[in-house]
C-alpha cells in the first residue's frame, strides 16, 4: 500500500473516528484508493463491540449489495463473448417464468418492475432455498411495475440474474464469480461465508448502549443479492475495477457502460441513479460509481471517481445508525483536498502517423470542427469553438471508425478519398463533413448553390 501524507491520514482518521463514536459503530472500516492502488485505510472500534480484538484490512465484514456489482460483471462477461445480449428477454433463457419479457438490461438497472423482496418470509433473516422455490413464488402479481416504466430497486432480480449467469456456464454464480471475477482480480478473502478472522454481525439498541447479535443465513436463490463477505484489501480491488482498473476481467469501455445511466431519481436535477449494476451519484461536482449494501449487523459502501481515479469503501458491522455514503463521500473529497492530483506529464505517444492527413480543420455546413487524433489510436472530432457535438472515435476498419460518446456514440464514420488518395470528406450519420465551408465537390445533401458565396 502506497502512503499519503501525515496530515491526509489524520484527517482521514479523524472522519472515521468520529463517525464510529458519534453513530456508535461497534466496528468501523475504512480506505482510500487512487489510480488503481490502495493508499490509505483506518479502523476503529472493536469487532464485538465491547473490547479485545480490533479490526484490521484483513478482517472480513458482509458487504450486502454490494455483491449484486459483482454478479452484474459476470452478466457483461456473458454479453461480450456473445452468449446473451442484454435486450434478450427472461424467457430465451430462463424459460417459464412469469416475467419472461422483462429484459437482462432491465434487471440489471432495476427497471424490470419486479417486486422488491421475495415472497414469502423476509430473505435477509431466512435460510433461503433453491432457484424452484423461488421462481414458484413469482407469480404474475409479483411483477409490481410495466418493464422498463420506472426504478423499481428488486433484489429479486439478482437473485434472477445469478440463476442465469449459473444456466450459461454451466456451474453456480459462485463458482463463475471465484473463477472469473475474484478469483483474476485477487480477491482472496472474498467469499459467501465469513472466513478466518470477521465482524460479526449485531444490532445496536436506539436508546441504550447494548448488542443484540444479527443471523446470517444462507440466502439460497437471493445469495445473488447481497451474499459475499469481504475485506479491505479484496474491496479496495474492486473499487479500482470499477473506476476503470479492470485488469483481464472485462474490457475499461464494458465497464464504463456498466457506469452509464440506465434510470435517475425524479428530481429536477438528478442525484442519485443506476446503470447496469452500479449505483451512480452526483454530488459536490463529482459523479461517482459504486454501490452501497445493507444486511442485518452490516452497512457498507464503495464509491469512486472514475474522473480523478479516486475513491473509498466503507463497512461497519451494525445493522444502522452509520451515515455510510455520507462518510465515504467526505473520505473521497479529503483525499482530493488535501492531496490533489496531478495531471500526468504530457509526452510523445506512438500515434499511427499514417492517419495525420485526417487532423485538422473539418466544416459540417459552415461550422468549423477540429479532428485530433488520441494516444489510443482514436480521434476527437469537435466544434472548434464553444460546445456543440463532440464525441470520440476508435477505428474498426479500413476508413471506417466508431463513434464512442456524445451524439455520434454507436455511429459510424467513413472517410471518402479523392483519386490521390486523400481524405475528401467524411461522412457521419448522413452529415458531411468537408474541409472548406460546403464544399461544392463533396456530396452535400440539397447540394450547393452553384453561385457560391455572396455578400
Amino acid at each position: 500500500m502506497t502512503g499519503m501524507l501525515p496530515t491526509t491520514e489524520l484527517a482521514l482518521l479523524r472522519r472515521l473516528a468520529t463517525e464510529q463514536a458519534a453513530n456508535r459503530a461497534p466496528s468501523l472500516v475504512a480506505a482510500v484508493v487512487r489510480d488503481g492502488e490502495l493508499v490509505w485505510s483506518g479502523a476503529r472500534g472493536f469487532v464485538d463491540g465491547t473490547g479485545g480484538e480490533q479490526p484490521d484490512a484483513d478482517t472480513q465484514y458482509r458487504l450486502g449489495s454490494i455483491t449484486k456489482s459483482l454478479v452484474a460483471a459476470l452478466v457483461l462477461r456473458l454479453r461480450d463473448e456473445g452468449r446473451l445480449e442484454l435486450n434478450d428477454p427472461v424467457e430465451r433463457h430462463l424459460p417459464g417464468t412469469a416475467f419472461g419479457a422483462t429484459t437482462i438490461a432491465q434487471l440489471l438497472a432495476h427497471t424490470g418492475g419486479l417486486t422488491a423482496e421475495s415472497p414469502g418470509s423476509w430473505w435477509e433473516r431466512s435460510e433461503g432455498g433453491d432457484w424452484s422455490a423461488l421462481q414458484a413464488g413469482l407469480t404474475s402479481g409479483e411483477v409490481k411495475h410495466r418493464p422498463g416504466r420506472r426504478f423499481h430497486y428488486s433484489n429479486v432480480g439478482y437473485g434472477v440474474l445469478g440463476e442465469l449467469v449459473a444456466r450459461l456456464r454451466g456451474t453456480s454464480w459462485l463458482a463463475a464469480l471465484r473463477a472469473e471475477i475474484t478469483g483474476p482480480l485477487g480477491m482472496t478473502r472474498t467469499s459467501p461465508h465469513p472466513e478466518g478472522r470477521y465482524a460479526p454481525g449485531l444490532a445496536v439498541h436506539p436508546f441504550a448502549d447494548v448488542l443484540l447479535p444479527e443471523p446470517s443465513p444462507d440466502a439460497g436463490a437471493m445469495a445473488p443479492a447481497g451474499q459475499l463477505w469481504s475485506t479491505v484489501n479484496d474491496l479496495a480491488r474492486w473499487t479500482t475495477f470499477v473506476g476503470g482498473h479492470t485488469g483481464d476481467v472485462l474490457h475499461p469501455d464494458t465497464v464504463a457502460e456498466m457506469r452509464e445511466v440506465a434510470v435517475v431519481d425524479d428530481g429536477d436535477s438528478w442525484t442519485a441513479g443506476y446503470g447496469l449494476g452500479f449505483q451512480l451519484v452526483r454530488a459536490g461536482g463529482r459523479r461517482l460509481a459504486g454501490h452501497t449494501g445493507s444486511m442485518p449487523g452490516f452497512v457498507s459502501c464503495s464509491l469512486i471517481d472514475p474522473a480523478t481515479s479516486t475513491g473509498a469503501l466503507a463497512m461497519a458491522n451494525s445493522t444502522s445508525g452509520v451515515a455510510i455514503v455520507p462518510l465515504v463521500l467526505d473520505l473521497i473529497s479529503i483525499a482530493d483536498d488535501y492531496e490533489p492530483s496531478l495531471p500526468q506529464e504530457w509526452r510523445a505517444t506512438s500515434t499511427d502517423t499514417r492517419q495525420l492527413d485526417l487532423t485538422g480543420l473539418w466544416h459540417w455546413g459552415p461550422t468549423p470542427f477540429h479532428l485530433r487524433l488520441l494516444p489510443e489510436g482514436g480521434f476527437n472530432l469537435a466544434p472548434a469553438e464553444g460546445r456543440g457535438r463532440a464525441s470520440r472515435f476508435r477505428p474498426v476498419g479500413e476508413d471506417e471508425w466508431l463513434g464512442l460518446d456524445g451524439y455520434y456514440a454507436g455511429e459510424t464514420l467513413r472517410v471518402v478519398r479523392d483519386s490521390d488518395g486523400r481524405p475528401q470528406h467524411l461522412d457521419l450519420a448522413t452529415f458531411i463533413f468537408t474541409r472548406t465551408p460546403y464544399d461544392p465537390a463533396a456530396p452535400i445533401p440539397g447540394g450547393v448553390d452553384e453561385k457560391g458565396w455572396r455578400p
